[in-house]
């Protein structure tokens, strides 16, 4: 049996696949969970609603994740030392 170009498995190409179809389902499952929540919330327009479903992929900052503050907020004004 003679090998061709067509059977020939493109393992790359199959696992960046796979990668885009999961990112997709869990984007999926995290926009419907977060509309879920927000109509058992009752929000009040179209426009909450819309809101927690384009936020639902966010997430809190935690300590570790902000810079050290280095420069004082307005360094123009008198200190009160």
């Amino acid at each position: 049996m003679a090998s061709s170009e067509r059977d020939v498995i493109d393992f790359s190409a199959m696992e960046k696949e796979l990668r885009g179809t999961i990112r997709a389902e869990e984007k999926y499952k995290r926009e419907n969970d977060a509309k879920l929540r927000a109509v058992t919330q009752r929000v009040a327009t179209y426009d909450d609603f819309r809101n927690i479903v384009l936020a639902c992929q966010l997430k809190p900052l935690e300590k570790k994740d902000t810079a050290p503050q280095k420069q004082p907020w307005n360094p123009v004004a008198p200190s009160n030392k």
